[in-house]
């Protein structure tokens, strides 16, 4: 019996990755070697992304930053609310 491989699906975000390892000059065999997928999908979605179909590429690129840009606004509250309690604690001290 032949057994039929599984289509993969990536997220947007890794395409996204892969296409910014591909810009700052990291061959596109490397890559793929190192990911596990296929070179000429690699080039299919750089494609994609030049001829303005790359929108979930771009989305992608949003979604990781947005998510980053979370992350660093929780951290700030959180070191704000200890600075808040600390001047608190540091005020009723005098």
């Amino acid at each position: 019996m032949h057994e039929q491989k599984k289509r993969r699906k990536y997220d947007a975000a890794f395409k996204a990755e892969v296409l910014r390892m591909v810009d700052s000059g990291q061959s596109a065999h490397y890559i793929a070697e190192a990911l596990g997928i296929s070179e000429s999908l690699i080039y299919t979605w750089k494609s994609k992304n030049k001829m303005g179909k790359g929108k979930s590429v771009q989305q992608g690129e949003l979604s990781v930053e947005n998510q980053q840009l979370k992350d660093r606004v929780r951290q700030l509250e959180t070191e704000r609310d200890i600075l808040k309690k600390a001047l608190s604690i540091f005020s009723r001290a005098n």
